[in-house]
């Protein structure tokens, strides 16, 4: 009896014709980007911006016009009026320019005579976390420009603020809101009262009542109501929970804000309210070459930092913002590759991309600090 060969049905073809291994290839792919998206806080609550080409992106910005009761028979094109006004409004413009950093890759090289001898696969693994890390990356960057742009007193416009008081005025400027106490900090930033002055310790009320200073200022400002947001570190998030039951209590809010046994709250003053690992809390004034500063083409502190870090972050509590802002430039979109090497005898594993970060309206970006 004759034994002839049967065709294998091979699982990484395409409709059995073609590279054997192209399916394969597309699993890592999805897994890695999949991470990304469950990972990454801050990419969806920003603008982002994709070019197809070029080193940076401009964002125009321009101010507000004015309005003037007219008096019959003056000419709109006057230069001005009898009480020195203009009928022509004059409208600031400037604008906000976004590099591109360089191509932030995350990798891992497996050998074969180590996926021969282990009992798991690890694959999956490894596209996991290659996943995870590049998703990190980018929250951490954004986290980083909300707390320069709330410790900016200059506006976009050049107009400087003389003290706290000209900081509120302003509707070109955030701020950085003292949760519990009001004093200057270290970098001699200007501070906003925020919670009921418990210096050095934060309560779940002195939360409740920053938040509402952070809302109430966002509101003199004109920032939209729409897409407010608060980030927290978990230690201060669970105080909103525990600590100050208020939050939730369905006396006060009788369709549901959170609950003790899930440990979750959805918002305060109309600002959702989320939980992150990533907030910096650290001094990192004294390090050198942050986070592959040499790369990094932006400088959200405006020299007083390096890159999105190199800098003093060990008062902050949690940042505050609106989804307008910050801004990314993309230029190279999360890609995933995977090669094997004949003369290593192992496979790369390779995911990146290239794409830039700053800060678009400061009235929109605050953050909270807590006396040390």
């Amino acid at each position: 009896m004759a034994y002839y060969g049967v065709d294998p049905s091979r699982l990484g073809q395409v409709a059995q014709a073609g590279d054997v291994d192209a399916l394969f290839l597309k699993v890592f792919s999805g897994e890695v980007l999949t991470t990304f998206e469950e990972n990454n806080l801050m990419m969806p609550l920003h603008r982002v911006r994709t070019i197809s080409s070029g080193k940076s992106a401009q964002f125009p910005t321009t101010g507000v016009a004015s309005a003037l009761y007219h008096t019959p028979g003056d000419s709109l094109f006057a230069d001005d009026t009898a009480d020195g006004n203009t009928y022509a409004s004059k409208v600031n413009h400037a604008e906000k320019v976004i590099s591109i950093d360089g191509v932030l890759t995350s990798s891992a090289f497996l050998a074969d005579i180590d996926e021969a001898k282990n009992h798991y696969e690890v694959r999956s693994i490894y596209s996991t976390e290659i996943g995870r890390q590049l998703a990190y990356a980018a929250d951490k960057n954004l986290i980083r420009c909300l707390v320069a742009a709330s410790e900016t007193n200059t506006d976009r416009f050049g107009t400087a603020a003389a003290n706290t008081a000209a900081q509120i005025a302003s509707p070109y400027l955030g701020g950085k809101i003292l949760v519990d106490g009001s004093a200057a900090d270290a970098n001699g930033v200007t501070e906003i009262t925020g919670g009921g002055g418990n210096s050095g310790t934060v309560i779940g009320d002195d939360w409740i009542q920053s938040l509402f200073t952070m809302a109430e200022l966002m509101d003199k400002k004109n920032v939209p109501a729409e897409g407010r947001y608060a980030i927290l570190p978990p230690d201060e998030y669970y105080k909103l929970v525990n600590e100050n039951q208020d939050a939730i209590n369905r006396d006060y809010n009788p369709e549901g804000n959170g609950s003790i046994a899930a440990g979750v709250i959805l918002s305060v003053a109309g600002v959702r309210i989320l939980k992150s690992n990533h907030i910096p809390q650290t001094d990192e004034s004294s390090a050198t070459n942050v986070h592959n500063s040499a790369l990094i083409n932006n400088d959200p502190f405006a020299g007083a930092g390096v890159g999105y870090g190199g800098y003093d972050f060990s008062e902050i509590i949690g940042v505050g913002f609106q989804t307008e802002g910050l801004g990314t430039v993309k230029l190279l979109d999360l890609a995933m590759e995977s090669e094997y090497y004949m003369e290593r005898l192992g496979t790369m594993l390779m995911a990146r991309y290239a794409m830039g970060h700053g800060v678009l309206r400061e009235e929109c970006c605050y953050a909270f600090s807590s006396e040390t």
